[in-house]
């Protein structure tokens, strides 16, 4: 696994043994990174079940802002701050060494992050409570991007009721990235 793009382009990233994290391959993270470009520069980028980091530091190398990281597996979250001091990343990353909806409460009264990042364990339904906890907390307005990584077979027929519009979905062979953004009108 490496970085993709940017100031960190081809720097290679560590992730921790064993089966604790799923890494997005660096197939994905192109084709993901190719579609989100735009949005990259100079944003607020929210990395929720970091894992390795590699999302929210592909961010940082491309221009984000600053990137904060959530990762409640405490080997996990020493690896990112390992990877982010490797690509000369550190000073504009944060780790947040908690499960996600706790580090929502601690990060609630920040401003909106732009784009936010979540790749949750596959088919343990983390998707509507943390995206409920995202508005609550004033994480997201109607100007974030929120992407979701999630097995093909998950359900997000529930996102209007939530208060999230589906703005894409891009299929890959095993897994789906799921782009939505809150509604305007709540």
């Amino acid at each position: 696994m490496r970085v993709i793009s940017g100031s960190a382009k081809h720097l290679p990233l560590k992730t921790i043994k064993g089966m604790d994290t799923r890494p997005t391959t660096d197939r994905i993270k192109e084709t993901l990174f190719n579609m989100i470009q735009s949005d990259i520069p100079g944003c607020r980028f929210l990395d929720l079940f970091a894992g390795s980091g590699a999302i929210g530091i592909e961010a940082l190398s491309r221009g984000a802002e600053c990137a904060v990281f959530v990762e409640q597996n405490s080997a996990a979250a020493a690896v990112i701050r390992d990877n982010l001091a490797f690509t000369r990343l550190a000073e504009r990353g944060r780790v947040i060494v908690r499960d996600v909806l706790h580090a929502g409460a601690e990060l609630a009264g920040e401003q909106p992050f732009d784009v936010i990042f979540l790749d949750p364990p596959y088919r343990k339904d983390f998707e509507p409570p943390v995206l409920e906890m995202l508005l609550k907390n004033g994480l997201a307005d109607e100007h974030s991007l929120i992407i979701i990584e999630a097995a093909l077979d998950t359900e997000f027929s529930w996102l209007e009721a939530a208060g999230y519009e589906l703005v894409k979905y891009k299929k890959y062979k095993t897994n789906a990235h799921v782009f939505v953004s809150p509604k305007s009108n709540i």
